[in-house]
């Protein structure tokens, strides 16, 4: 084949899309024509929901059915239950976990197997379903782990605050709930990253939407695309027991030849406008507690990165404090993530149904030819 190798297919054009619009140096995101900035700041995350899938903002009463409808699929049976106590009881880990129950959450989805994968409606049905289950598994699972109850959900709170209820077994504050919510919406989508891609792939095969879910969230478990929040928190904490100076830490860290996880991204060539809308959140949960030092030395960190590097932080590292102040374990941050993005990935997978082509790329051969074929004993 000739042609320009593309590897990664950096800044390779495969469809087109309605969904989301990044512009890498002006540090923008849009989501349908909305700006993050607004979205997050004045949306629910069912608001983006509804508005990603259906391609326009709910009214009232088109919201207050939508938010109802997600709310009742919330609980969990017997049966997936069983499932994520035995995931638990396993130490399997969180992601693996996740993956694992969402894709056996379709043998509890009669229509799982509907034999038009693309027809909307039923695609719709099912987008509600794995969308309000997703949050209910990994509370679930998380404290199972932890030797605690399962705790049903609570369908006067909307779906930020059902989850930080379903997992610590108790209503959030409206400081809490607000923050968790605008993550949600931060996270949402993000345009064809790969996770996201691996569905449509998925999709593009007409396979179900169960089965393109649970590719997304299996490529979203490598540490390249899911993992740097944790990674940036567990930086924070190594910093923090050190009783180091946070840029005289980083600059060791940086002469050990050791990656400072948050900042720099495929797509951004200045700072990630999440960054900036979870930077202020981070800030007021320290303002809240009486404790600054995850944001001080977050800030003190990005400060120096920006001098001695040139990099942006991107939206993995203020979330990394954000979600920490909130009391979120270390390794859910991923999961979380997949909790958000999931609503991203259905809509791209609707889209993909909706003008359907099988994504098959090619890659170029340069390996041997001609090569003659020995005998078993000439080997």
């Amino acid at each position: 084949m000739s042609g320009e190798l593309k590897r990664g297919l950096e800044g390779v054009l495969v469809t087109e899309s309605e969904l989301s619009f990044i512009d890498g140096d002006a540090g923008q995101l849009i989501y349908r024509g909305y700006d993050i900035d607004d979205l997050a700041r004045d949306a629910s995350y069912e608001e983006v929901l509804y508005l990603l899938w259906h391609g326009k903002l709910p009214n009232r009463e088109e919201l207050d059915d939508f938010s109802a409808e997600l709310a009742a699929h919330r609980d969990l049976g017997d049966g997936i239950l069983d499932v994520a106590r035995e995931l638990a009881e396993q130490d399997e880990s969180p992601m693996a976990a996740l993956r694992t129950l969402v894709s056996a959450m379709s043998a509890f989805d009669e229509n799982a197997d509907f034999e038009d994968v693309t027809n909307r409606e039923v695609n719709l049905e099912k987008a509600k379903r794995i969308t309000a289950k997703m949050p209910s598994v990994l509370a679930a699972y998380a404290r199972f782990r932890r030797g605690d109850d399962y705790v049903a959900p609570n369908e006067d709170l909307d779906h930020a605050a059902n989850f930080l209820y379903m997992l610590n077994g108790e209503e959030p504050n409206d400081v809490l709930a607000e923050t968790f919510d605008m993550a949600l919406v931060l996270h949402a989508d993000h345009g064809l990253n790969a996770s996201t891609f691996s569905a449509m792939v998925t999709a593009s095969t007409l396979s179900d939407m169960y089965s393109a879910v649970t590719s997304a969230v299996g490529t979203l478990s490598g540490s390249l695309h899911g993992g740097a929040n944790a990674n940036v928190m567990r930086m924070l904490k190594d910093v923090d027991d050190s009783d180091m100076d946070p840029t005289q830490w980083v600059k060791d860290a940086l002469e050990r030849g050791e990656r400072v996880a948050g900042f720099g991204h495929r797509v951004y060539n200045v700072k990630d406008p999440r960054a900036n809308i979870l930077g202020e959140k981070s800030e007021a949960l320290g303002e809240a507690a009486g404790d600054m030092k995850w944001y001080e030395m977050s800030v003190a960190i990005e400060e120096y990165i920006g001098e001695e590097k040139g990099l942006a932080p991107n939206v993995d590292f203020y979330s990394a404090s954000t979600y920490y102040q909130m009391g979120i374990p270390i390794d859910l941050y991923t999961p979380i993530f997949a909790v958000s993005r999931v609503g991203g990935w259905i809509a791209h997978i609707l889209e993909q149904y909706d003008d359907n082509r099988l994504i098959r790329p090619r890659a170029r051969y340069v390996g041997d030819k001609g090569l003659e074929f020995p005998g078993l004993d000439d080997r």
